[in-house]
């Protein structure tokens, strides 16, 4: 029942910090690293990879790395990995987990300080035990005191793309065992949250206790939290809660409604049902003038006309004025995955991809696409192998002539250029007017003030060259938290200068945020909803930025990659 790319990722990243605790080949260490990357975005096809024994197909997989991935399918387990975690005490692992600590700060505090979970290392950090150590300021401190924070939020919540993935293969086990009429994922997955506490699934069946039998005998299960006639709670064997809910045709779309949520929208929907003489809950919409008589519950759509509403898309119940609107039938038309384009954010193997170009635009094809930018890194950026003036020359050869074979289809020359801590661009201004479109993003420097890192983004947008931020707030999912800017001045000069901000759908990120894409539609700033590929598969993720436009109440029209070719062209030249 559990992801099995994810189970093979997080063994493969984990032996490779084992390896280093214990200073092994460093040569051996990125093998492992570069697999580990390769593995985790194929999600379920790597079942299908293994069955046709193409495992040595995925970048970075060779004869023994295929053996030890189908031993994990297989047992489960790892017998080397096992016997490789002997080597080290038990929590220290955990240790590495903590943003900004590295393998060698790890090593340092167990060998001197016995440090071997992460609640020794907070006491340790809290108690100032940790600044006897060599190399050990009160920053690093505060720094490692933050990843501790940082790490306790994730483990409350995991990433959307994570329920996503857990919750559809239940939904697929439950769906291939049982004859159900309706199955769907409600709560804050359905309306598509950036992080989800636990999954709902709600379905119609009329064998209710075989239902709560299959889920709860399901393979993956851990422990089942309760189990009753028609609801039952587990925890699988991440410790993700699901829980099941076995709801009649007659309520389905009012169990639908009130699961979907949010909490404030739905007290939103009572207090107008009340002023209608009405009530809602989860079994349906009642009359209190008829002796409370059933007016409606088998779909949302019903029960939003009775209520004079216009029908709120899930993304949208937040209670931030959406029931308002949809009282003036006025809601906006939401930004759709079929509408997108184009990619505008993809790296090759010119740079730190794992693809050709060649294997990129065909993906792209097949997505229907018009376009992709390919946005390798540019030159200093020595660690994602960035593009040298020399190097773009060929990369630019190959644009061209792989243009004359795919036309109409247009491959961009493009790059994704470094904004160094001054707020200048790794490229001069003669390489970057050559390019067809120039992705700009701040990779170093994170911990500069609130100002220097403005400045940084203001001056890229007044840069002629830039037509893209890329993921401008720079956070990552468990290792760092968005930095300090002024988004409002940012968005000023995007305005003046035609820049728009990136949407990075990568799921790590997701940045912008929804309420930064409603600040950016507030004031006229297009978005580009973009995936920041490094793989074939990564193109998938296009889905979770498209989603967060939708919870940002974005539309097709402040969008760049909804453009057509023509138009994208167009602006882009403005």
């Amino acid at each position: 029942m559990e992801n099995l790319a994810l189970k093979v990722s997080e063994i493969f990243n984990n032996i490779a910090q084992i390896l280093e605790l214990n200073n092994d080949n460093p040569f051996r260490i990125r093998a492992y690293l570069k697999a580990a990357s390769a593995v985790e975005p194929l999600g379920p096809s790597l079942e299908g990879l293994i069955k046709e024994d193409r495992l040595e197909t995925i970048p970075g997989v060779g004869k023994d790395l295929s053996e030890k991935i189908k031993e994990i399918a297989n047992s489960g387990k790892l017998k080397f990995y096992e016997d490789l975690r002997k080597t080290i005490p038990e929590g220290v692992l955990e240790l590495l987990k903590i943003p900004s600590l590295g393998p060698k700060t790890v090593k340092l505090l167990y060998s001197k300080l016995n440090i071997k979970n992460i609640q020794e290392l907070e006491q340790a950090a809290r108690s100032g035990k940790l600044l006897t150590l060599e190399g050990i300021k009160e920053k690093t401190v505060s720094n490692i005191l933050a990843g501790i924070e940082i790490l306790k939020k994730g483990r409350e919540r995991i990433s959307l793309a994570k329920a996503l993935s857990v919750a559809q293969v239940f939904l697929d086990e439950l769906t291939k065992k049982l004859k159900i009429q309706k199955i769907i994922a409600a709560g804050s997955l359905r309306r598509m949250q950036e992080t989800v506490r636990d999954i709902d699934i709600l379905l119609i069946s009329k064998k209710p206790r075989q239902a709560i039998d299959t889920f709860t005998k399901a393979k993956g299960v851990k422990r089942i939290l309760a189990s009753g006639d028609t609801k039952a709670s587990i925890l699988n064997d991440e410790d993700i809660q699901i829980d099941l809910r076995v709801v009649p045709l007659k309520s389905f779309g009012a169990a639908l409604l009130y699961f979907t949520g949010s909490k404030n929208f739905n007290i939103k929907l009572r207090q107008l049902a009340g002023k209608l003489q009405l009530t809602i809950n989860e079994y349906g919409v009642f009359s209190l003038k008829d002796k409370n008589k059933f007016v409606a519950g088998r779909s949302e759509a019903e029960i939003f006309k009775v209520l004079g509403l216009e029908y709120v898309e899930p993304e949208l119940r937040q209670d931030w004025g959406e029931v308002e609107l949809a009282q003036k039938h006025d809601l906006p038309q939401l930004i759709h995955l079929s509408d997108i384009k184009g990619d505008l954010h993809v790296h090759s193997n010119y740079s730190d991809g794992a693809y050709s170009i060649l294997e990129m635009v065909q993906a792209c094809r097949l997505k229907g696409y018009e376009y992709v930018a390919i946005t390798d890194h540019s030159q200093s950026l020595k660690i994602a192998r960035g593009l040298s003036k020399k190097e773009l020359i060929n990369k630019k050869l190959e644009i061209d002539k792989l243009n004359k074979k795919f036309s109409p289809f247009r491959i961009l020359y493009a790059t994704e250029v470094d904004i160094d801590s001054d707020g200048n661009m790794d490229y001069p201004d003669s390489v970057l007017a050559e390019f067809d479109v120039v992705v700009a993003a701040i990779h170093t420097g994170f911990k500069q003030t609130k100002q220097q890192l403005t400045r940084r983004l203001i001056k890229a947008c007044q840069n002629k060259y830039i037509n893209i931020i890329a993921h401008p707030t720079g956070r990552l999912w468990q290792v760092r938290d968005a930095y300090e800017i002024d988004l409002d001045e940012i968005l000023k000069v995007a305005k003046q200068t035609n820049t728009a901000l990136e949407i990075n759908s990568f799921p790590d990120r997701l940045d912008l945020n929804d309420i930064n894409c409603r600040q950016a539609k507030l004031a006229g700033v297009k978005v580009c909803i973009n995936t920041d590929s490094h793989d074939i598969r990564h193109l998938d993720f296009m889905h979770l930025g498209v989603a967060t436009a939708r919870r940002g109440w974005l539309s097709k029209t402040d969008c760049l990659n909804a453009l057509s070719l023509d138009k994208l062209l167009k602006e882009l030249s403005k």
